[in-house]
């Protein structure tokens, strides 16, 4: 059971929340403000935050910030009712896994955390081990190669860790500024244009195994596809 900790001040929203989360086997810790859970932060173990942006005492950027130092590698989660791009810029730039607008449908919110749970995992198996398979691939993102068959792929660091970000995230529809803002580190024209660049040089990458492709929706973003049939 996952432990997560819940830091939301809209109080009928958030007992219905918890119970949700709860029948979902969540183990959710409660905080009706920004300090409270801060506090409970600093002296219980989660394994993933969500935090409401507009709270008391210590909203949730401030919160995010603060828990950050504590432990760099706590994934958390934004719930706000504001829909400004600039707030949404402001969360993924301090590094959140995902911003979330209300309302929204609980399930919607049970598969993201499913997601983001799974891509930590898989990403610890892949620090633990540097080579990974990609349908006939082999990626080695220490090396920075890609070896398929009888040739070997010598990568940018760029492109390593754009390799890795895609393949962390496989067979999920990715946003554009998503993938800026985990790679790039930044979403504007310059940077979009460059990742156009990186996609089609991976495209190029990984032609000699038809199971693999980047499929490109118009005006939301994209997906890796891996076949595993």
């Amino acid at each position: 059971m996952k432990r997560l900790l819940l830091a939301e001040d809209d109080f009928d929203f958030a007992t219905i929340l918890k119970q949700y989360l709860e029948l979902h086997q969540y183990e959710v810790i409660w905080a009706e403000n920004g300090e409270k859970a801060l506090e409970l932060f600093k002296d219980q173990t989660f394994d993933i935050c969500v935090f409401d942006v507009m709270m008391p005492k210590l909203d949730g950027f401030s919160l995010a910030e603060k828990v950050i130092k504590i432990n760099p590698e706590i994934p958390f989660v934004f719930l706000t009712a504001r829909k400004l791009k600039e707030d949404k810029i402001i969360g993924l730039k301090l590094g959140a896994d995902d911003y979330i607008i209300k309302p929204f449908e609980a399930d919607e919110l049970i598969l993201r955390l499913q997601n983001i749970l799974k891509r930590i995992e898989q990403k610890r198996i892949l620090n633990g081990n540097n080579i990974i398979e990609i349908g006939s691939y082999i990626f080695d993102n220490e090396r920075l190669t890609l070896h398929h068959k009888n040739h070997t792929q010598q990568l940018t660091e760029k492109e390593a860790a754009l390799i890795e970000y895609l393949y962390l995230n496989h067979n999920q529809l990715l946003k554009k500024d998503q993938i800026l803002m985990s790679v790039w580190k930044k979403d504007d024209y310059f940077s979009g244009r460059s990742m156009d660049v990186f996609i089609s040089r991976l495209r190029k990458y990984f032609n000699s195994d038809p199971k693999i492709s980047i499929e490109t929706t118009r005006n939301i973003g994209l997906e890796f596809r891996i076949k595993s049939t």
